[in-house]
């Protein structure tokens, strides 16, 4: 059910008994079954979202981002998906979806993502990694490892929680 002041486009494919807060943007995307999205929410075109997953407020999925089930995405979460961002072609020109291409991103299944972290383009995030907050992920995280820092580098075992540097 959505909450106040909430835009879902048309396109927008959502499983059964989603949570939707307030002011909530959801255009092309897919969410899976029993999922809550916190307020101030952005899913683009192109992404999908897994079932059970909990995406706190703030956060941020750009196009090409695909979330297996049960992943856990903390507050102010930013996905990036163009490794070399302009405004405008070499002619001056705004650019357009045609001046670009999306570079895709997985979070695998039962992983975490602390608050405030940024996840760069063309990344895996494995099976029940953790990624801690405020880090930022410049290259695949293994599964079941946890990683934090800028850029973000591996402490140890997440299934353990054995944090040993590598």
């Amino acid at each position: 059910m959505p909450g106040q002041f909430c835009v879902i486009a048309p396109d927008v494919k959502l499983g059964r008994d989603v949570t939707i807060h307030n002011f909530v943007n959801l255009y092309g995307c897919e969410i899976g079954d029993r999922t809550r999205l916190g307020s101030f929410v952005e899913v683009q075109k192109g992404s999908r979202i897994g079932r059970n997953c909990k995406i706190s407020s703030h956060s941020f999925i750009c196009e090409g981002v695909q979330i297996e089930d049960e992943v856990f995405i903390g507050h102010g979460v930013i996905f990036i998906n163009d490794k070399y961002p302009h405004a405008t072609t070499e002619s001056g020109a705004l650019q357009t979806d045609k001046d670009w291409n999306v570079v895709p991103t997985i979070v695998r299944h039962g992983a975490s993502i602390g608050s405030g972290a940024t996840v760069l383009c063309g990344v895996t995030i494995g099976e029940h990694a953790i990624v801690g907050a405020g880090s930022v992920v410049t290259k695949d995280v293994a599964a079941n490892s946890t990683v934090a820092g800028n850029p973000a580098r591996r402490l140890g075992n997440s299934a353990s929680g054995v944090a040993g540097a590598d």
